[in-house]
């Protein structure tokens, strides 16, 4: 489980705590990164919005590298990164560049984008996006894969991905989605608000597809009485910019898997990851308004309690 996204992990998402100032918001993810690598979370994901868009900063892939420098152990990934932002050659270089200050410890994760102010602050549109997003992703699985070629093949590090191709996953909301990540040789990766029957429904679509990367599955988590004002504060800015085809999947709850005791917590997680075929976690506690010192207790209690039984449970499903 020490790859990134590796088959019966449970990582870590991790988010901005927007009452501080820069400097301390960097703190204190690297505070957090390093808190849930030494208390048995297997990696930490970082995902992407602009314009000071409340719980996110615009640079995953750089705030990974952050955190891989402050964490005794464990992988991080940009999960997911906006590829359509960015040109794809330049997210390939600047990934294998950070794979090679640390060696099989960073992945990554991609994503089209939904949100308008993210491409509008960057001078684009979103014609075409699934297009877009769809030739980018064949460019960057290419060149993480190690199979670069006209002048790229003289970096060295994309070529030092031919030997360890740096582990690649997808957001996937609908049946396109799996089935272009199978045919790429990438893993797929949920959202926290998907129910169950909707995430089984397209990895079963994504394995009889051919692919066998990891399936991830996002959900939020609390151990004790959980913040159930600000989940809900959460989900109503989710709304406001979520596709409504994308909404219709996502149910009459808010996913979140609390109870005061670890060991339901722990059963609720490996259940619904058993039922979805999930062979991977990635566990958020963080909703606005969330302090730092709670980010941090439920780091360490689902850590210290939570993560060694779902790694437990999530074992059968690694390959020998």
């Amino acid at each position: 489980m020490d790859a990134p996204f590796a088959a019966g992990s449970v990582s870590l998402r991790l988010y901005p705590h927007q009452d501080l100032d820069a400097p301390g918001i960097v703190a204190e993810l690297r505070a957090q990164a390093t808190l849930g690598a030494e208390h048995g979370f297997d990696g930490v994901m970082t995902s992407e919005h602009h314009g000071g868009f409340a719980g996110y900063l615009p640079n995953p892939l750089q705030l990974a590298g952050w955190c891989l420098e402050a964490m005794p152990r464990g992988w991080a990934a940009a999960c997911p990164l906006l590829l359509p932002l960015r040109p794809p050659a330049l997210v390939a270089e600047e990934v294998a560049w950070l794979a090679a200050r640390f060696p099989g410890r960073v992945g990554l994760g991609v994503a089209a984008g939904a949100l308008p102010a993210d491409f509008e602050v960057m001078g684009l549109d979103m014609s075409d996006l699934a297009g877009r997003f769809t030739t980018a992703l064949e460019l960057v699985t290419t060149l993480l894969r190690g199979e670069a070629r006209g002048v790229l093949a003289g970096d060295p590090a994309l070529a030092a991905c031919a030997d360890t191709p740096v582990p690649i996953v997808s957001a996937a909301m609908g049946l396109t989605a799996v089935r272009r990540a199978a045919r790429l040789g990438a893993g797929i990766l949920f959202d926290s608000l998907s129910i169950p029957e909707r995430c089984r429904t397209l990895i079963d679509a994504y394995r009889d597809a051919g692919g066998s990367g990891p399936c991830i599955l996002i959900r939020r988590a609390w151990l004790g009485e959980p913040p159930a004002d600000r989940v809900e504060a959460q989900l109503d800015r989710y709304r406001s910019y979520t596709p409504a085809a994308a909404q219709t999947h996502w149910g009459d709850g808010d996913q979140l898997v609390d109870a005061s005791d670890a060991g339901a917590v722990a059963d609720q997680l490996a259940a619904v990851a058993w039922a979805v075929g999930a062979d991977a976690l990635n566990l958020r506690v963080h909703v606005p308004g969330v302090t730092p010192a709670m980010a941090r207790d439920q780091i360490v209690g689902l850590g210290d309690a939570v993560v060694p039984a779902l790694h437990e449970a999530l074992a059968p499903q690694v390959a020998p």
